[in-house]
């Protein structure tokens, strides 16, 4: 799967996916998009559904795109959590600041600390989930890949970013998405992730 940089940056030239970019350079702040809109980009399934990950505050990232966009903006702030929701028009984007996670035993509710963009990569559930796009000016439409999602979706596997027995046992959840995943997608489970779904599947009692 050969796809170039112009591919990339035509398919996120879009006003306003250059509004977030003008803002967060406004800003002095770093930018990405992350998760399914990249992963569904390479699998030429267009979305309006864009996770955008700032290295600083993501809400006030949101705050100020929102003032920009105007009255047909509705713009939500769960400041609990340090994420923002904006829809407008037919868009709904998450926005988020990098974060690293750690999770206690009980719980799939993780402890969040400040993150830099490789923190957050390495805290998401699929090597084909963990790719990001840069929306800064100087590197807009900049593939970051450091767990070879790429290679992944070639491959058509599904994989962890960490090692698997650390993904699934922080976050059950993510051994049934994983199925979801290889069953929408029709995509193998890497067999190292496939062994540890079966070696932390006690641990699915803790999700609600």
């Amino acid at each position: 799967m050969i796809i170039s940089q112009d591919e990339i940056q035509a398919y996120i030239d879009t006003p306003i996916l250059r509004l977030i970019s003008q803002t967060a350079d406004e800003m002095q702040m770093e930018c990405f998009i992350i998760g399914g809109y990249v992963r569904d980009f390479f699998l030429y399934r267009p979305s309006k559904d864009i996770d955008v990950v700032a290295i600083g505050k993501g809400t006030d990232l949101a705050e100020a795109v929102a003032r920009k966009l105007g009255r047909e903006t509705h713009l939500t702030l769960f400041k609990n959590f340090g994420t923002a929701q904006i829809k407008y028009r037919e868009y709904e984007i998450e926005f988020v600041g990098a974060r690293k996670e750690s999770y206690r035993s009980d719980s799939r509710k993780p402890i969040v600390e400040d993150g830099t963009l490789e923190d957050d990569q390495r805290r998401r559930d699929f090597t084909i989930n963990a790719m990001a796009f840069c929306l800064n000016k100087e590197r807009y439409g900049e593939l970051l890949d450091p767990f070879n999602g790429m290679q992944d979706l070639e491959d058509l596997i599904i994989r962890t970013p960490l090692d698997p027995d650390i993904t699934f046992s922080d976050d059950p959840l993510r051994m049934m998405r994983a199925i979801r995943f290889a069953t929408q997608l029709g995509f193998d489970i890497y067999p190292d992730t496939f062994d540890a779904i079966a070696r932390n599947r006690e641990r699915i009692g803790i999700v609600s």
